[in-house]
């Protein structure tokens, strides 16, 4: 009884992990229905069935190509080069929490009171009733909520110079509400963030931070997976230049090199590695952002198995023993 009072009061004080468990248990639930055959994208010219709305919606990119779309869904396009439109929210959002959390680490100057009725609001206001009260472990939290965030900025920073300076995009569509959710994600993924800084640091009491193994592994993996992100992008973007560095054509081709001789979708694979190395940075034991990971395995899935099947179905001598997503089992 003890513990399933503990797990609920762990969930009150918790609500942020909810929103991560729908969003993780609605792209798994798409990731299955997208396998029946019911649902699987029409031959010829896409009605307005739900199975043609279905496919619409979960696509964007080249996996969007293969059937003529009626213009009812064409309405909702928009380009798939505004992809860095939320890379400009997440470094101008998530570099002002990164400061305001510096601020307060450093100057013990207390969150503006908005913000702190906002994670209030959305983490409850037991968040540090059911936390150790040690000081080591609090400490941990901080310089580990802290690295996160600087994290999730620098890894916005990197993807916004790649979508402006690297990647080549095509006339290529995603949909309308793909590109809203986009925008709000790093808004909610920057609040989870904050949501784990312990309450007394939040309202810019004095706090000891502590330098804990998990932080410099974390580190450690956010840097090797990024690297490897980085380079796969530069690998899809040679594709179409020639040896001078001139774009040249915005067909799409088989990649090939670092992972991409393993898995068809590697910058999926290091994106799912870089929240992973956050999850670790936290020390293993954060309920809630491992829900997060959960939410960016289903997500990069669902990209990564329709972005193989499109490779498999255009390209005749296409890699057989190549994955989708993760090497030698998806």
């Amino acid at each position: 009884m003890d513990a399933v009072a503990g797990f609920g009061a762990c969930v009150e004080a918790h609500k942020m992990a909810l929103v991560w468990l729908v969003l993780a248990g609605s792209f798994f639930a798409a990731l299955l229905a997208q396998r029946l055959p019911q649902l699987k994208p029409p031959s010829g010219t896409a009605s307005l069935s739900f199975a043609g709305l279905f496919q619409d919606l979960i696509r964007y990119g080249k996996t969007k190509s293969g059937w003529q779309r009626p213009v009812g869904l064409q309405m909702f396009d928009v380009p798939k080069r505004w992809f860095y439109h939320f890379y400009v929210v997440s470094v101008t959002w998530n570099g002002f929490l990164l400061v305001l959390l510096i601020q307060s680490l450093l100057l013990s100057w207390p969150f503006p009171i908005w913000l702190q009725d906002l994670l209030t609001a959305v983490d409850g206001a037991l968040q540090d009733k059911h936390r150790c009260t040690d000081s080591s472990v609090n400490g941990g939290e901080s310089l580990s909520a802290f690295l996160v965030c600087l994290f999730v900025w620098l890894n916005s920073c990197r993807r916004l110079r790649e979508c402006l300076h690297i990647s080549i995009f095509s006339n290529s569509v995603i949909h309308i509400v793909q590109y809203c959710f986009g925008l709000c994600y790093y808004v909610l993924v920057g609040l989870t963030v904050l949501c784990q800084v312990p309450a007394k640091v939040r309202e810019g009491k004095d706090y000891q931070l502590t330098v804990c193994w998990y932080h410099v592994l974390g580190l450690m993996m956010f840097i090797w997976a990024s690297l490897h992100q980085h380079r796969c992008h530069v690998i899809l973007a040679n594709l179409r230049k020639n040896k001078s560095g001139k774009v040249v054509n915005l067909d799409h081709s088989i990649p090939f090199g670092d992972w991409f001789e393993m898995v068809s979708c590697p910058h999926y694979l290091a994106e799912l590695l870089i929240y992973i190395s956050m999850a670790i940075t936290f020390g293993l034991n954060n309920f809630t952002w491992w829900l997060v990971v959960a939410y960016v395995f289903f997500n990069q899935a669902m990209s990564a198995v329709l972005s193989h099947e499109y490779y498999l179905s255009n390209f005749k001598h296409y890699p057989k023993c190549r994955k989708a997503y993760i090497p030698f089992l998806l």
